[in-house]
């Protein structure tokens, strides 16, 4: 029985578009009302340092804050949180769900990176640690341990090995791949390129827009299908690649399959194991909490802005590190030579759920010079363990 089958009221919430769209909920900052400030001290500036009256009552009908992805919450977010919590008195059960050895905060520049657990307020949660240890996006042995010390920042001469064991001479075509990069503009180009060498028709489809509020302004559309990777025009042929952005019973988050067909209302996609998906759009709602009468009585209640209607697929010749969250990746190439930040290779290897059909592009620098962590993060999770 999960807390909302049981009528408990939740809100599911993350830093990023990307991460709240994956669990169908909202922003930390479109929840709690903070507008565009990083801090305290632009709440303040904004004229948004004290909680607005329907944030309080929304807190108080809530019974569970879920916050996800927890790694990418920064130390001075996390302050605005705790001090929205603190103004309405919250008195439900807070979960904080990621691992800070995964991608951490975006900072500006040369900024210091600094984690929620940095954060004055965090130790005033008196959080209890509870560490999940089954793997499940594969059941490779030998892999998963490599993952582990990976993930550690940890490198011997056997890792080593390892690693460049999986540097092999790429296959001439490689639009059965999906390659992995760093950087958006590198994604983009290569989709680009190989959409070009298929010679069939091309097909756009537009995402449709539906506002369930005449309010509702287009540049907070475009904000939220920026945030949340949703294409205004996605661009397919019949024969190319696409992977699942989504979770549904007939398919998952991550898994490839064929364009075989396009019709005006459906794509028809054949996934690897030959059975094929008739796919139609997917809603993705902006949320907003209402204050309604039910039977009578006054109730915060969940409810949708506005609805973004898209096809759950993209092209899957390449993607970046950042959009693959979530993702389980069978056939992958990583582009090593665009890894620049903490445990970012770490996210890459960790999407493959096929290590014999993973390849990596042999490195410029040593492997060292790429399995590296924020060693905040890595004396925090140690800790944690203790």
């Amino acid at each position: 029985m999960s807390f909302e089958d049981d009528a408990k009221k939740v809100a599911k919430l993350a830093s990023t578009g990307m991460a709240s769209t994956l669990i169908n909920g909202q922003t930390l900052h479109s929840f709690f009302d903070f507008g565009i400030a990083s801090n305290i001290d632009e709440l303040e500036q904004n004229a948004k340092v004290q909680i607005s009256k329907k944030v309080k009552k929304i807190l108080n009908q809530i019974d569970l804050i879920v916050i996800d992805e927890v790694s990418m919450v920064s130390d001075t977010l996390f302050d605005m949180i705790a001090l929205r919590i603190k103004q309405a008195e919250f008195s439900g059960v807070i979960l904080i769900v990621g691992d800070f050895l995964q991608l951490p905060p975006v900072v500006k520049g040369y900024e210091e990176v600094r984690f929620a657990f940095e954060s004055k307020a965090w130790n005033n949660f008196n959080f209890k640690t509870i560490t999940l240890t089954h793997i499940y996006r594969t059941d490779d042995v030998e892999f998963i341990k490599l993952l582990s010390n990976i993930r550690a920042g940890y490198v011997d001469e056997s890792i080593h090995n390892s690693l460049n064991e999986f540097i092999k001479p790429l296959a001439k075509d490689v639009s059965d791949f999906t390659f992995l990069f760093g950087k958006n503009n590198s994604a983009l180009l290569h989709n680009k390129m190989q959409l070009e060498f298929i010679e069939n028709e091309l097909f756009i489809k537009k995402a449709q827009v539906i506002k369930h509020l005449k309010s509702v302004k287009e540049k907070e559309i475009k904000n939220f299908m920026n945030d949340a990777r949703i294409d205004d025009e996605l661009e397919l042929k019949v024969g190319v690649p696409v992977l699942f952005t989504r979770n549904s019973w007939n398919y998952f988050n991550g898994e490839r399959g064929e364009v075989i067909n396009v019709d005006d209302k459906y794509i028809y996609v054949v996934k690897q194991d030959k059975k094929v998906v008739k796919l139609e759009t997917v809603a993705q709602d902006k949320k907003r909490w209402v204050e309604k009468s039910i039977d009578g009585k006054k109730q915060m209640i969940e409810e949708s802005s506005f609805s973004i209607y898209q096809y759950p697929i993209k092209l899957a010749f390449a993607i970046t590190i950042h959009k693959s969250q979530g993702m389980s990746i069978q056939d992958l190439i990583i582009q090593t030579n665009e890894i620049f930040a903490p445990s970012q290779f770490y996210v890459a290897l960790s999407r493959s759920s096929e290590p014999k059909r993973l390849n990596l592009i042999a490195p410029q620098k040593q492997w060292h010079e790429l399995i590296f962590v924020n060693n905040k993060a890595l004396a925090f999770v140690n800790e944690g363990k203790n």
